[in-house]
């Protein structure tokens, strides 16, 4: 049992500050690999990540998240930038509520084969940045959005 599920267990729904990170892989043909989501935002698309966990740094916790959900080990992170505030509140279909302090990052380092987590995706795709579809995560949005100003790939 992980570090979110043990705290649920004593504060149940009520409103957290968690820490996540997620990242933005981007391949030779400089493509952005998203993820369609099986869990929250079911159906939309997003990028690999999740919530750290107890002992972390935000880039463990990243390159974690990536190599449970897809398989793929991630090389050097670079920081994209922070994102919490209001707009970083989630509720989840179970009732648990928190505002999420995210921290982004993208890499073009990666390595390994894809092995989806069936569990939480339901498809992996590389998509160029011309072609990005529009039913992407809002937050995922916001931060696909602000990497693109800085990156010059």
């Amino acid at each position: 049992m992980g570090y979110v599920e043990e705290l649920r267990k004593i504060v149940g729904h009520r409103p957290l500050i968690l820490v996540g990170a997620v990242t933005i892989i981007i391949d030779d043909e400089n493509r952005i690999l998203l993820q369609k989501r099986k869990t929250t935002s079911y159906g939309m698309w997003g990028i690999p990540g999740g919530l750290m966990e107890l002992g972390e740094s935000a880039e463990d916790t990243a390159k974690r998240e990536v190599f449970e959900e897809t398989g793929l080990t991630v090389g050097k992170l670079n920081l994209i930038d922070i994102f919490s505030g209001e707009g970083s509140y989630i509720k989840v279909p179970n009732g648990d509520e928190f505002y999420a302090v995210t921290v982004a990052y993208y890499t073009n380092e990666f390595s390994g084969e894809f092995n989806m987590d069936e569990s939480e995706s339901l498809d992996f795709s590389f998509i160029s940045i011309e072609e990005l579809p529009e039913n992407i995560v809002k937050s995922h949005k916001k931060i696909i959005e602000r990497f693109l100003s800085i990156y010059n790939g």
